[in-house]
């Protein structure tokens, strides 16, 4: 897979886990791959200069990705550095866990700017350039979005990139441009802190998996590699959920 792709990264804490991975990936598959974060300058390096000791290409590209110009001169400095866009993958995260009673007006705005303005953005930006090769756009979703949580603001984010993404596939699919998401279920890195593990094993455990385990950032980047194939291409608007069978919707 030849490309030019800017992996999108999350906008606080990033460029780690399942970021780095598919960063990581796409880039043993041949993509010169820019790396995003709004933070993070040492996890952005680190991958980065990952990605150049096995022989690839990188770049980092720290850009609030939310705010109108900076994400479009962070588009613009990609393409002009690495030639070409062909792959965006959207997967900004907002960690706002507060439940309804304790969730205010300013908080759930943030959180929704984060993932859903942020990714309206990126792909109107990006689209030109996509439109010219047959680009793909991929946007990271997750479980919650579709089964919904005690605490509204992430999965209302998350179920609002369902329908952004599914425009995008109306509105691109003429110019030869997919789109389609990734939806992960419980996804476990070898080093993630042990009360992380024991609290997602709590919500989601083993016995609710018809694979009965956890899934890892490796198998969530496998899932985008697939679709940002070129033999892959006949596929847009839909959502393939990475959960060991959690969901089936």
């Amino acid at each position: 897979m030849k490309a030019r792709s800017p992996a999108k990264s999350r906008s606080s804490p990033a460029a780690r886990g399942v970021s780095a991975e598919i960063a990581l990936r796409l880039a043993r598959e041949g993509a010169a791959v820019a790396v995003n974060a709004r933070t993070s300058r040492e996890e952005v390096e680190a991958v980065v200069a990952a990605i150049k000791s096995s022989g690839g290409s990188a770049m980092a590209a720290r850009a609030d990705i939310t705010d109108p110009a900076a994400n479009a001169t962070m588009v613009d400095a990609v393409v002009r550095t690495l030639g070409r866009l062909d792959i965006v993958v959207h997967n900004a995260v907002a960690r706002e866990h507060a439940e309804l009673a304790d969730l205010d007006l300013a908080r759930w705005r943030a959180a929704l700017a984060v993932v859903l303005d942020g990714a309206f953005l990126t792909a109107k930006h990006a689209a030109p350039h996509l439109e010219r090769v047959g680009g793909t756009i991929i946007m990271i979703g997750g479980a919650t979005g579709f089964t919904g949580a005690s605490s509204p603001a992430v999965p209302t984010a998350k179920a609002g990139l369902v329908g952004l993404m599914r425009s995008l596939a109306v509105a691109l699919g003429p110019k030869g441009v997919t789109a389609n998401m990734v939806s992960p279920g419980r996804i476990e890195a070898d080093d993630d802190p042990e009360e992380r593990k024991r609290g997602l094993a709590k919500l989601r455990p083993d016995e609710l998996i018809p694979l009965r385990r956890p899934g890892t950032p490796a198998e969530v980047a496998d899932t985008v590699v697939a679709l940002a194939r070129r033999d892959f291409r006949y596929v847009t608007g839909q959502v393939i959920h990475a959960s060991g069978g959690f969901y089936m919707g």
